[in-house]
């Protein structure tokens, strides 16, 4: 067993190192933003396009973030589930809920209005507004929602670890159970880098699937 911070930064066991550790981890993450966004997307855009019921959808969601995601963790491990990766999906992606359902039902609700009739008065359908103009221009703002739930998920998974399962958060578990600092400060260390490289990546996304942004540059030449 590595002795060390760059032994553990650098530990490929293949069931229980660095990369696959990394690879669990983003398992989890990526199910439990899913699941996220299978449920808030659609529920934000539609409440937001109606106009009518968002508050108590969004009330209802945020109560979540009230819930200790821990204890929400442990009750899916003594579940039938256990710790498998839907039941950490679904407990992580009650934690990312939030996030991706109040900024859909902000971002449409804060379309330009005027945009929005001069497309209807132009002859556009409803359908057409809604799919030409409205999500186009509320993108930014749900795309910065299911990055925000990314980054929340990326942290809070490491407490699939607590409850015997997979991820970054065995070494953290690990070290500060045995009181190995280096191993603990590795999987610190990888948790954060692993935050900001998704950040970048997950940004550079969204500048090249915006609509608003790729109409604006194609203005420009």
């Amino acid at each position: 067993m590595p002795t060390d911070l760059w032994g553990w930064l650098t530990y490929d066991d293949p069931a229980a190192g660095m990369p696959a550790r990394i690879v669990e981890h983003l398992q989890y993450t990526a199910g439990g933003v899913l699941l996220a966004c299978l449920v808030g997307l659609p529920v934000g855009v539609l409440l937001g396009h109606l106009g009518r019921g968002g508050a108590l959808a969004i009330n209802l969601s945020n109560i979540g973030r009230a819930i200790p995601t821990l204890g929400v963790v442990v009750l899916f491990a003594v579940s039938p589930l256990g710790t498998s990766l839907l039941a950490l999906s679904i407990a992580l992606g009650l934690f990312a809920l939030p996030p991706v359902l109040t900024n859909a039902y902000v971002g449409m609700r804060e379309v330009d209005r005027e945009a929005v009739e001069a497309a209807r008065g132009m002859g556009m359908s409803a359908g057409q507004v809604f799919r030409r103009v409205e999500l186009p221009l509320a993108f930014p703002l749900i795309a910065a929602g299911v990055r925000s739930a990314v980054l929340q998920v990326i942290a809070t998974a490491v407490l699939a670890a607590a409850v015997g399962g997979g991820g970054l958060g065995r070494f953290l578990i690990e070290g500060l159970g045995s009181q190995d600092y280096p191993q603990l400060q590795a999987g610190a260390l990888v948790v954060a880098a692993l935050a900001l490289v998704v950040e970048l990546v997950l940004g550079l996304l969204q500048r090249l699937v915006d609509p608003v942004a790729r109409s604006a540059a194609a203005a420009r030449t």
